[in-house]
């Protein structure tokens, strides 16, 4: 396999053009996010679809479309390749035979944020970066430690004051500085820029830094990978910063540039929330091309306790661009799509895992999702983390 098809970086909402080879955060001009650009024709012409079919080495079966340039600067434990799970017994009971999830559960420490960390934590060890601070809700910040521990990293952790216990031992067993913050995530956040700046720190935060979001666009390469690269026709992602779901919707393009689907249809996004939190919802409602802070944020799923995304324009046009959707659940839903996943599945689902069935059975009693129709919900953690 050939070396990374990285060729630059470009503003996401300026188009500004930024060097790869150099250490980047966000858009210089207009503070925006910045994304990985690739030689997808080269690439198209080069790689072979199927024989990564045949490799080992899971989410980095797919390096020659991540930024990584030297292979040994990859820092692993063994992301990806989680398994896609058709849901008989579910699908039975909802009267639904193509109900997919995509269980990120089995990942390293337990959740998806595993491949966005291991990609951004990559590429930090390329440019000989050695202090690493994330803010984060919860599971992002015992991923980050992980991955910095992996690599010999320092690695500062911020954190609302009212994370769950689990969620602080864990990124303190990897050596972690953990520092609990009044508030909520995105008062972590501005104490990361913050510390960024007067201590030298480098931040990996959601979207302001343009690596995370390459290793979660691999959940979509893997799932065109599952059904022979015809894409199902709905994904529902439980949304909070929205990483993976505008990884996700790159990546079909990326696919479509490659020549690698058999049909040019992509699926139709759709972003859940939960009812104690929906920034993106109500700005999709109303029409408008960014998000609004979400005052009082509440909700029993701490990923989705995202008062406001800073990439909020990418999330909203994906949802546009592929003609989906936004929806908020009430925490109840939550509680009772957790139970049926794990009764009628055996997957004991994390909380933002669950809000995706609350959403399908919602879009499915509406007609908005047709019975004749592939769907793939993605559970995004196991369920232990969350427990008290």
């Amino acid at each position: 396999m050939t070396s990374s098809f990285l060729i630059s970086l470009k503003c996401s909402k300026c188009d500004e053009v930024y060097s790869s080879d150099e250490v980047q955060t966000i858009c210089q001009v207009c503070r925006s996010t910045l994304l990985a650009q690739y030689d997808l024709e080269a690439a198209g012409r080069v790689i072979d679809r199927d024989e990564i079919s045949t490799l080992k080495g899971r989410m980095w079966r797919w390096k020659p479309i991540l930024p990584v340039l030297d292979y040994d600067n990859i820092v692993t434990l063994g992301e990806g390749d989680t398994p896609l799970l058709k849901t008989d017994r579910l699908g039975q009971i909802l009267d639904f035979p193509n109900l997919f999830i995509k269980d990120e559960s089995s990942n390293p420490t337990g959740t998806f944020k595993a491949r966005g960390l291991a990609s951004a934590i990559s590429k930090a060890n390329e440019f000989d970066i050695h202090k690493v601070i994330i803010p984060t809700a919860g599971n992002a910040g015992g991923a980050m430690a992980a991955y910095a521990a992996r690599s010999g990293m320092q690695a500062q952790v911020l954190m609302p004051d009212d994370s769950a216990s689990a969620n602080i031992q864990e990124a303190e067993a990897y050596g972690g500085e953990v520092k609990l913050v009044k508030g909520l995530i995105n008062d972590a956040g501005q104490l990361a820029i913050n510390l960024a700046f007067t201590e030298g720190w480098f931040n990996v935060a959601t979207f302001r830094e343009p690596y995370r979001v390459e290793g979660k666009k691999i959940m979509a390469y893997e799932i065109a990978e599952a059904f022979n690269w015809e894409l199902p026709e709905v994904f529902i992602y439980p949304t909070g910063g929205g990483t993976g779901l505008v990884g996700m919707w790159n990546a079909f393009h990326e696919m479509l540039t490659m020549g690698w689907l058999e049909k040019e249809e992509l699926p139709r996004m759709v972003a859940v929330q939960s009812e104690g939190c929906a920034p993106v919802v109500k700005a999709f409602e109303s029409g408008a091309d960014k998000m609004e802070y979400w005052p009082g944020a509440s909700t029993i799923a701490s990923g989705l306790r995202v008062p406001d995304s800073f990439a909020g324009h990418l999330i909203l046009s994906a949802l546009r661009e592929s003609q989906g959707i936004a929806i908020a659940v009430s925490d109840s839903e939550i509680l009772e799509a957790l139970k049926q996943l794990a009764t009628s599945e055996g997957i004991f689902a994390a909380p933002e895992g669950a809000a995706t069935l609350a959403g399908f059975k919602k879009l499915l009693d509406s007609k908005w999702i047709k019975t004749d129709e592939r769907v793939v919900l993605f559970n995004t953690g196991t369920g232990l983390k969350y427990i008290k």
